[in-house]
């Protein structure tokens, strides 16, 4: 009897031995299954890092070219700026040349009495004597600031050459560069103002043409469309053989 039950007992003994071995194949499966996701995690986590950093490397990349694009027209935009500020200085001065060459000499000094007349006991102290190559070199000093840019400077000295020299030829071209230097400082209601006055004390002058148009630009930069139009009109009506009319009418027309 006790033959036929050791192989049982065997048997069962057997089976329970391997009861806990099995569990321990199961548990390290379930541990390689977690590695292994884990793993697939990982990588693809590293692989979403890694093209956001492609992503931003390469948006970098395109923000370095758009500014070194910009840098470019900046650097077109000053230039054209320079060039066209250059052209502007080259016009006045030229036009500034071409307009004295036109206004005569300082008027003469007061006649000699006839032969035989005596002059007045009380007669005023005749005036000093303008000396025009001083006044020259003033003008051109004055000038030159404006010519260089410097237009506080120019305002500077060409007020104190119209207060100087009033009775001056050179005195409406002082005044007239004296108000586009107030222009070119964006003090366009100085500007008016210094124009104005130029052809209001020397209507005659050359320069009161150009000074009536200058006004009229300050006036429509100031917004004053109707005080602009009234300069306008006043310049074809007065100098209507004028270069700077020519350029009122057109502008009149645009209106």
């Amino acid at each position: 009897m006790m033959r036929r039950l050791l192989p049982s007992v065997a048997l069962l003994a057997a089976l329970w031995g391997a009861g806990p071995a099995q569990a321990g194949l199961f548990d390290d499966d379930e541990a390689r299954r977690q590695i292994n996701d884990l793993k697939a995690q990982t990588t693809e986590r590293l692989d979403a890092a890694s093209r956001a950093q492609i992503e931003l490397s390469n948006q970098i990349e395109a923000m370095r070219a758009e500014l070194a694009k910009l840098r470019g027209q900046a650097e077109v935009l000053t230039y054209e700026l320079e060039a066209a500020q250059k052209r502007q200085k080259d016009f006045y001065i030229d036009l500034d040349t071409r307009l004295r060459k036109l206004e005569g000499p300082a008027a003469p000094g007061a006649a000699t009495p006839p032969a035989g007349e005596e002059a007045p006991a009380a007669a005023a102290p005749a005036p000093v004597k303008a000396d025009p190559a001083q006044e020259s070199r003033d003008y051109e000093a004055a000038l030159n600031h404006f010519k260089a840019g410097k237009y506080k400077e120019s305002a500077v000295a060409l007020e104190a050459f119209v207060k100087t020299h009033p009775s001056s030829s050179l005195a409406p071209s002082a005044q007239y560069w004296l108000g586009n230097s107030h222009y070119a400082l964006r003090d366009c209601k100085k500007a008016v103002e210094v124009q104005n006055a130029l052809v209001a004390k020397w209507p005659d002058s050359a320069k009161a043409p150009d000074a009536l148009l200058s006004a009229a630009a300050c006036q429509q930069e100031l917004g004053d469309a109707k005080g602009a139009k009234k300069s306008l009109e006043a310049l074809v009506a007065k100098y209507p053989s004028s270069q700077a009319a020519e350029q009122a009418r057109q502008r009149l027309k645009k209106k």
